[in-house]
């Protein structure tokens, strides 16, 4: 595999408190920061990843280049969720980290996740994106949450960025699929990844890490845990979903065959008599 060092770059903005991927989205690109850890460690013991933020005030490392998933952790940890979206300069900031890597053989990549509207506008992105090919750093995009707004520009970004398919865009709308579990399977993880948008890969939320290979088994035991209550909390939540429409949808069966009733009821009223004196 291809020695590496890679900055993650996590939106902390204010729009990271929607629900709208479980739990909600800062907590579901954690989750997935977790897995791409793993994956990029577990493919090479000498690659390095590190961490940054770039909501808030602006951007903001959390942990420089490491292999100790631990510093990871721990600055997540002292993260809050605030501001807006600092794009731009969330990405050069990544991409000065980088430069002082110490192993100057490794390749240089960022995976960012963009989970809020991007201010800048095409022609700031394809400026940036210049910048960083000039200095060899490779870019993969998460985007999700404000797929709408930001697809056009983060295409735009992508392939000026892109070389050699060296970087990737992954667009993730809300769904039934747990963004970590289509992060693990995109090509952004996976060397000639699935299409995210073909549907079904084969397995369901319930059995991912059960029935396949996608996830290290060797992997570390807390995370493999977190992993676990993460699905337990989605499958609870899918339950939950199912017995709330099950009793929308029951009452307006009810008013419905009530509503049928009425008409014969009104017509003949002596056979309701009949009836409670037969039940008598």
């Amino acid at each position: 595999m291809v020695l590496e060092a890679t900055m993650i770059a996590i939106d902390n903005s204010e729009y990271m408190r929607n629900g709208d991927y479980l739990t909600t989205r800062y907590e579901a690109q954690m989750t997935a920061t977790s897995i791409i850890f793993q994956n990029k460690v577990n493919s090479n013991p000498e690659n390095t990843v590190g961490l940054l933020s770039y909501g808030g005030s602006g951007p903001q490392v959390l942990s420089t280049l490491t292999s100790d998933f631990g510093k990871i952790l721990s600055g997540a940890h002292e993260t809050k969720i605030s501001g807006e979206n600092h794009f731009s300069s969330g990405i050069q900031v990544a991409a000065l980290a980088l430069k002082h890597r110490q192993n100057k053989v490794q390749s240089q990549r960022i995976i960012v996740f963009v989970g809020s509207p991007v201010k800048e506008s095409e022609k700031e992105l394809e400026k940036l994106a210049k910048k960083m090919k000039k200095n060899s750093v490779a870019i993969d995009i998460i985007n999700f949450g404000e797929e709408s707004i930001n697809t056009a520009k983060l295409e735009k970004f992508h392939s000026v960025i892109n070389n050699h398919d060296n970087s990737h865009l992954v667009t993730i709308p809300p769904g039934p699929r747990l963004l970590y579990e289509v992060v693990a399977t995109s090509s952004i993880l996976v060397e000639n990844g699935f299409d995210v948008g073909g549907g079904d890969f084969g397995f369901g939320a319930g059995d991912f890490g059960a029935g396949n290979d996608i996830l290290d088994p060797n992997m570390d035991p807390d995370l493999a845990l977190a992993l676990r209550l993460s699905l337990e909390e989605e499958k609870s939540r899918q339950e939950r979903e199912a017995a709330e429409r099950a009793q929308k949808e029951a009452p307006s069966e009810l008013e419905k065959i009530d509503e049928g009733k009425e008409q014969p009821d009104d017509k003949d009223d002596g056979k309701d008599v009949n009836m409670e004196d037969a039940k008598w």
